[in-house]
């Protein structure tokens, strides 16, 4: 039984018994009612028997008739001669009938039955409704702890899962905040380089106007040297030369060649060539570079760069003298 579905009151065990026990009790009754009207209303009759037998015997004396209870004079038969018989049978047994009890006394019994019988059977009844509203009861107290129970559960698994939450959540704005700080810190790593590589970009450009102009004074002094020196004595130096020839190009192309450091990516499509401008003063070491061509490469490029510088001084050609200028062509994949 739970608390929405509606009490109903149990079938009492034995009911059936207890009726067909009242019916037999009852049937009992009449017939002994009837049995004792009829016996009283009967007349009582009497029983004749003749043995017969082969030899001859004296008679068999008559038996009395039974005395009723309310005998009546009657006359009494004559002696007969008692004929001969083929074999005696045996007198029938009397039928001795039970006591029947008075109808009053009786009804009187089996009033006081039933109402033995109603009170015991309220009696269990009412003992039978004491356990069930005790088991409800106790059901009912049950449930109400085990659900109290789940609720408590309930609630300390929602606090849990609430507590779970919040900490995953907390991890992952950690997690976020230590990658936003990360990628600031990469992208201020990343502009500071830039700002350095700006400003070495700027530093190595002025530097190279500054050896650009003292390239170009030193050569138009050389210049004038050349032309006062024409007409003196055999003392004046020699000139620098003009550019570079074939023959030296390619001698101090190897030697550059021999100074580049750089390794070439397996992603790389073709082999494209960068170009410079060098320019000599008259000891061999290089006044300064200009990027004809671009290889489409930086770090190639700067490599080369490199290389041109530490290839410095660079010797003399066949006339004797450093040439003022030379071409530089590189490719990555021939080194």
């Amino acid at each position: 039984m739970t608390d929405s579905a509606p009490y109903t009151v149990p079938q009492e065990r034995g009911r059936w018994r207890a009726l067909i026990l009242a019916a037999l009790v009852h049937l009992a009754l009449l017939v002994f009612l009837w049995i004792g009207v009829r016996w009283q209303n009967e007349t009582p009759t009497t029983i004749e028997a003749e043995i017969w037998s082969p030899q001859p015997r004296e008679a068999a004396p008559v038996p009395e008739p039974v005395k009723a209870p309310e005998p009546k004079p009657e006359p009494k038969p004559e002696p007969q001669p008692v004929p001969k018989v083929a074999a005696p049978e045996p007198p029938k047994p009397k039928i001795e009938e039970p006591p029947v009890a008075k109808p009053d006394i009786a009804l009187e019994q089996e009033k006081k039955r039933k109402i033995e019988e109603k009170k015991r059977r309220e009696e269990e009844e009412r003992k039978e409704e004491e356990r069930k509203e005790k088991l409800a009861l106790e059901k009912k107290q049950q449930d109400e702890k085990l659900a109290l129970e789940k609720k408590r559960r309930d609630e300390e698994l929602a606090k849990e899962k609430k507590r779970e939450q919040e900490k995953r959540e907390q991890e992952e704005k950690e997690k976020i905040a230590k990658a936003k700080a990360e990628e600031a810190k990469r992208l201020e790593k990343e502009k500071a380089a830039k700002a350095e590589a700006e400003k070495k970009l700027v530093e190595k450009k002025r530097q190279q106007e500054e050896a650009d102009a003292k390239l170009a004074q030193k050569m138009r002094e050389e210049d004038m040297r050349r032309i006062t020196g024409a007409g003196g004595s055999g003392d004046a130096p020699k000139a620098q030369g003009g550019r570079a020839d074939g023959a030296y190009s390619q001698r101090i192309a190897a030697k550059i060649r021999s100074n580049i450091s750089f390794i070439v990516p397996e992603s790389l499509q073709g082999n494209p060539p960068v170009e410079y401008e060098v320019r000599l003063l008259p000891d061999g070491s290089v006044a300064g570079l200009r990027k004809l061509r671009s290889s489409g490469v930086p770090g190639f490029d700067e490599a080369v760069a490199r290389a041109i510088e530490r290839s410095q001084p660079y010797p003399k050609d066949s006339s004797g003298s450093v040439p003022s200028t030379f071409i530089g062509h590189h490719k990555p994949k021939d080194q």
